[in-house]
């Protein structure tokens, strides 16, 4: 079977000035964040990117969503080059970061309305998948609340609603756990699962080691933005034994 996103030789390089590369302690005028890096994703699969901080996870992430151009490379979306100007693909993917905030004084009924109008959905068609999200992570009672107003985990649930708006078909989740508590997690991680079982592609980006081994069909470890290792969490966990002692194995190599 295809995949149905193919990472193919991504290279982002970013400029630097005589100040930035001096404070670095590097002589060049770029900074390499993704150096050569590439990995497919099927259907009904979740990837994981898994690195520490710095390691080009975000940058990779935001490529694969079009948000930025990698400098080398390409990607495909179900056989077809994703580039800034394909809205028909760009459509097909639901994008999450923390980085990304919504409108504190807009209401989520009002920013599901307004994100539906960009995607050209129908009233009928926004009003079911509005009715359909909210009852799915229980906001409901907090339509016409600020989002200001509302927690961490609600404002996040939020977040996750709206990066299904259009009903993507590959899911890209930058650090999806990041400062949730631990009931507000677990929904996250059970709609991820869900939503892989439904056939959907499914990429994230962490540093957690306990997500990776709950979530993860296969796994991309990332350091100092090349991918050092990929593989079958079945296949790293009889090679390594879990996918913390194959990091801290990969890590320890590629500083020797």
């Amino acid at each position: 079977m295809d995949a149905f996103l193919t990472a193919s030789h991504l290279v982002k390089r970013f400029p630097l000035s005589r100040k930035q590369a001096a404070n670095r302690g590097i002589s060049a005028n770029f900074l390499t964040a993704v150096d050569d890096v590439s990995f497919s994703v099927h259907r009904g699969e979740i990837y994981a990117l898994l690195g520490p901080n710095g390691a080009g996870k975000t940058t990779c992430l935001r490529m694969i969503s079009s948000l930025i151009e990698p400098t080398e490379g390409k990607i495909e979306i179900d056989g077809k080059t994703l580039t800034k100007k394909t809205d028909s693909l760009r459509s097909r993917i639901g994008f999450l970061t923390s980085e990304l905030k919504l409108d504190p004084f807009f209401t989520p009924n009002y920013t599901f309305l307004f994100l539906s109008e960009l995607y050209g959905l129908t009233k009928e068609e926004m009003l079911k998948r509005r009715d359909e999200l909210f009852r799915r992570f229980g906001i409901e009672g907090f339509a016409e609340s600020k989002i200001k107003d509302l927690s961490t985990g609600m404002k996040q649930k939020c977040s996750l609603v709206m990066s299904l708006v259009a009903d993507p078909d590959l899911i890209v989740y930058d650090e999806p756990t990041n400062g949730l508590d631990i009931v507000a997690s677990r929904e996250v991680e059970d709609f991820l699962i869900k939503e892989r079982d439904n056939g959907r592609a499914i990429v994230i980006s962490t540093h957690i080691f306990s997500l990776v081994e709950k979530l993860a069909d296969t796994v991309g470890f990332l350091i100092d933005g090349k991918l050092v290792l990929e593989d079958g969490m079945e296949s790293l966990r009889q090679r390594f034994g879990s996918v913390e002692d194959a990091f801290f194995s990969l890590y320890k190599e590629e500083e020797r």
